[in-house]
């Protein structure tokens, strides 16, 4: 296995009240009403999950772990992301009562004391991708294959990080001070290129960053040397992050918090990539109008799907769309944008699953492969991302192992190809449902409960990472950001809003719901 340099992990007004319901063939199956209990059985299972991948005396998880929840099987690395993931599930793992208030204390402290001593970039306080677990070193070489690993500084995989430090900051009086330490200390404006060397142009308001090296490493193309904080230069990516249904905004939100981002950058990133032919590569011929805020023009477009109108993601996975919405109260602070778009997607991907494509389950994004290794899933008609084949136009993440293509054309600009395509063996992720919840808690616990009854993707540490379901397939493996993401979804929906409480305080409130709360989205009315 070569060692991956992580940048991310994938690397209008319609619609009558009647088209907006929920179709009665998508609704709650009989005998699966909402069961606080068996949610939080489900939570306690997927908490023994990360227990296993966690070795005691650093408090850093591995990134996965198998069935065996073996401590001899852990992976043999971890990183920024899935280090936050497990301080915001030792939160949820608290107020479930799994585990004493003693406890997650000690274990918070644990892990922040370790990440205090961790090598890292000093100049910006951000950490590498990663890490061995075991020991808290740096990773030179890859387990296993010995592979030189170059040590990167991601902006998304920092940012889940520095949301989890401000998370623990808000949720745990032991563990706030050494939190707030931590983050006070990181740099996002390190990842912030606001356009203004005529060299490396951006996007007016500018953009952020994938990361960059901070040593020499083996990328002679795709990189810069420069710095946007002073000091010694590191050898930034020409990529930046330029969508804003991704979880990759993450990292805009906090630099828009601390004051070290602009409110600008938020405008600065598509919602759709625009409408006229030259831009006839992307998924579909996008409708909308522009808007200004914060100075910045904004083409307001969206996808037209199975009568709606929704902002696409790069790929159309749960994650992008949903993930910051663990923190962020984003339906609630934006209602026009994210309270639209949301409830959108999650009704877009059930539709997706139990009506076009007829799995008979729903719930996708990037996971564990059944078939083995790891490959990016969504509902490819809400992905921007150009296509593989030429001639095919664009698409998104694919739902299914045979990778079937959904291609209507661009207008007049691009003939449709795949209109109504067959779908094959569709692969359905726990997380996703788990992120749905928020949004839609019956149809998601339906949907889980059908996943384990039906499909038996379940072992002792919660719910397998993903199943093929005509195949029966099974990933059987546990993944500790996905994980986290179920424990941080669980929390939402059974604690109160626990997370987002912790992270949306009223500093953070004042700074961030006026940025985001003034856009009005294509996305349709619900």
């Amino acid at each position: 296995m070569e060692p991956p340099v992580r940048i991310t992990r994938r690397t209008l007004l319609v619609a009558s009240a009647a088209a907006l319901a929920v179709p009665a063939s998508a609704a709650a199956a009989p005998g699966h009403r909402f069961d606080p209990a068996r949610v939080r059985g489900w939570a306690k299972d997927t908490w023994r999950s990360l227990v296993a991948m966690t070795p005691s005396g650093t408090g850093l998880p591995a990134d996965n772990i198998p069935e065996s929840l073996a401590a001899s099987d852990r992976s043999g690395y971890t990183s920024p992301t899935n280090i936050g993931g497990y301080l915001w599930s030792t939160i949820v793992a608290r107020e479930l009562g799994l585990i004493s208030k003693d406890e997650a204390s000690a274990r918070l402290v644990r892990t922040l004391t370790t990440l205090d001593r961790m090598e890292h970039h000093v100049p910006s306080g951000m950490y590498f991708n990663w890490y061995d677990e075991e020991t808290g070193d740096a990773l030179r070489s890859w387990p296993g294959t010995g592979a030189v690993v170059h040590p990167f500084c991601s902006s998304v995989d920092n940012g889940w990080l520095g949301a989890a430090l401000l998370t623990v900051a808000g949720a745990d009086r032991a563990a706030a001070t050494l939190a707030r330490r931590l983050f006070a200390r990181m740099r996002w404006d390190a990842f912030y290129n606001p356009g203004d060397d005529p060299a490396h142009p951006v996007r007016p308001g500018g953009l952020i960053h994938g990361g960059f090296f901070p040593f020499d490493h083996d990328r002679p193309g795709g990189v810069y040397q420069g710095t946007h904080i002073g000091g010694d230069p590191v050898w930034l990516t020409t990529h930046h992050y330029d969508t804003t249904v991704s979880e990759t905004r993450i990292t805009s939100y906090l630099g828009i918090i601390t004051g070290q981002v602009p409110p600008k950058q938020y405008f600065a990133m598509w919602r759709t990539f625009p409408a006229s032919c030259d831009w006839s590569w992307h998924e579909m011929q996008p409708v909308g109008e522009n808007r200004t805020y914060y100075g910045i023009e904004v083409f307001e477009g969206a996808y037209t799907y199975r009568g709606m109108r929704i902002v696409p993601g790069w790929g159309g996975s749960m994650f992008e769309e949903l993930m910051p919405d663990v923190f962020v109260p984003e339906a609630k602070w934006a209602p026009k944008s994210w309270g639209r778009n949301h409830p959108l997607h999650v009704r877009a991907q059930r539709e997706h699953g139990l009506l076009e494509a007829k799995y008979g389950f729903w719930g996708f994004s990037p996971s564990s492969n059944p078939a083995g290794g790891y490959r990016e899933y969504g509902v490819d008609a809400l992905g921007l991302g150009p296509g593989n084949e030429p001639g095919n136009g664009a698409n998104g993440y694919f739902s299914d192992q045979e990778m079937t293509n959904y291609d209507v054309g661009f207008g007049t600009c691009r003939p449709a190809t795949a209109p109504t395509p067959t779908y094959g063996d569709g692969v359905v992720t726990p997380h996703a449902a788990f992120l749905a919840m928020m949004h839609e808690r019956d149809e998601a616990y339906t949907n889980l409960a059908r996943i384990q009854d039906d499909l038996r993707a379940y072992g002792r540490g919660g719910f397998f990472d993903a199943v093929a379901v005509r195949s029966g397939t099974i990933a059987r493996r546990y993944l500790s950001l996905d994980q986290a993401m179920v424990m941080g979804a669980i929390g939402n929906v059974l604690c109160r809003d626990v997370i987002r409480r912790s992270f949306a305080t009223p500093a953070v409130e004042r700074a961030l719901r006026p940025v985001i709360g003034v856009e009005e989205f294509g996305a349709s009315r619900v």
